[in-house]
C-alpha cells in the first residue's frame, strides 16, 4: 500500500477507535485502555496497531459485547475465561477481563491505580503500568515473547513503581518477576538502580529458602499454552492452570488449547489478531 493509502487506512482505524471509545464512555461501563496505547504512554515506544485493548471487570464483558452488538458490530467471546472481541472492517476491539493463563484477572485495584490520559483526543483511564508488567511477564510463547516489553516498562517506570503492590500481584509466582529483573540488570547495567535493592533482596531471600522439592506440577503452562503440553501428556505433570492449583476449569483450558495451530502457524487468538491486522 502506498503512503497515501496507509494514511487513509490509519484514519479509518482511528475513526473506529474514537467511535468505540465514545460508545464505551456513553455506556457507563467502567473500562481502561491498555495495549499499544498504554505501552507508548509509559515507555515512549510507539507501535502501529489495528486492535484496541480495553480492560473491564469480568462481570461487565457481556454488557460491552451487547452494546456493540446492538450497534451492528460482530461480537464474540472466543475465550470465555479472559477475552471477548468486537470486529469491524477497520480493526478489532479486544475486550479483556483476565489473562490467557487465568492469573491476571481484572479487579478493583486496576481501576484504583489507573492513570488518566488521552487516547486519540479522548480523555480516559489507562491500565496501571504495574498491571501491564504483571500480565506481560507471563507471555512467553514460541510465537510471542513479551520479555522485552517488561524490561522497557521497568526501564521507563521502575523508579516510580509501587513495588510492594507489584510483589503482591505476582504472589506465589514471584520467581517469574525475579527472572525478568535478573535479565533487566543484564540488558541495562546502567539502570540497575531503578529496581530498589530491597526488592532484589526480598526475592533472592525467597529463592534461597527453596530447599525442599515442591509439588509435581508444571507451571510452564502459565507462561506458554503450547510449549509445556508435552510435560502434561508425556511426563504426567499436573497443569498449574487448573483449579484448585489455578483459576481455569478443564473446559476453559481445553478451549484455549484447541485454538493452537499445531502445524506451526500462528493460530487461535493470534490468528484472530493477525486477521484483523492484515485488513486494509
Amino acid at each position: 500500500m502506498d503512503t497515501m493509502g496507509l494514511r487513509a487506512s490509519r484514519g479509518v482505524i482511528d475513526d473506529f477507535y474514537v467511535d468505540a471509545l465514545e460508545r464505551l464512555q456513553g455506556s457507563g461501563v467502567p473500562f481502561l485502555v491498555g495495549g499499544a496505547f498504554a505501552y507508548a504512554r509509559y515507555t515512549g515506544i510507539g507501535r502501529r496497531t489495528k486492535d484496541l485493548d480495553v480492560f473491564v471487570h469480568p462481570d461487565d464483558v457481556h454488557r460491552v459485547l451487547a452494546l456493540f452488538a446492538r450497534a451492528g458490530f460482530s461480537v464474540s467471546l472466543p475465550f470465555p475465561h479472559w477475552l471477548g472481541k468486537v470486529e469491524h472492517d477497520a480493526g478489532c476491539l479486544d475486550v479483556v477481563f483476565s489473562s490467557g493463563n487465568g492469573c491476571a484477572r481484572v479487579d478493583d485495584d486496576w481501576f484504583q491505580h489507573a492513570v488518566m490520559d488521552s487516547v486519540l483526543g479522548t480523555p480516559l483511564l489507562l491500565c496501571p503500568a504495574e498491571e501491564m508488567l504483571w500480565t506481560k511477564a507471563f507471555v512467553q510463547e514460541r510465537e510471542r515473547y513479551d520479555g522485552a516489553d517488561v524490561l522497557h516498562l521497568v526501564r521507563a517506570r521502575g523508579a516510580m513503581f509501587d513495588w510492594e503492590r507489584l510483589l503482591a500481584r505476582f504472589s506465589e509466582h514471584w520467581p517469574v518477576l525475579l527472572g525478568h529483573l535478573v535479565l533487566f540488570g543484564f540488558v541495562y547495567p546502567d539502570r540497575v538502580h531503578d529496581v530498589p535493592s530491597w526488592v532484589i533482596d526480598e526475592l533472592t531471600t525467597r529463592l534461597r529458602r527453596q530447599t525442599r522439592p515442591g509439588p509435581r506440577v508444571c507451571r510452564g503452562t502459565l507462561l506458554s499454552r503450547e510449549q509445556y503440553l508435552v510435560d502434561l501428556d508425556l511426563f504426567g505433570y499436573e497443569d498449574a492452570r487448573l483449579w484448585p492449583l489455578g483459576a481455569l476449569t478443564t473446559t476453559e483450558r481445553d478451549i484455549w488449547t484447541e485454538a493452537i495451530d499445531r502445524r506451526g502457524r500462528r493460530g487461535g487468538e493470534a490468528a484472530e489478531r493477525n486477521r484483523c491486522v492484515t485488513r486494509t
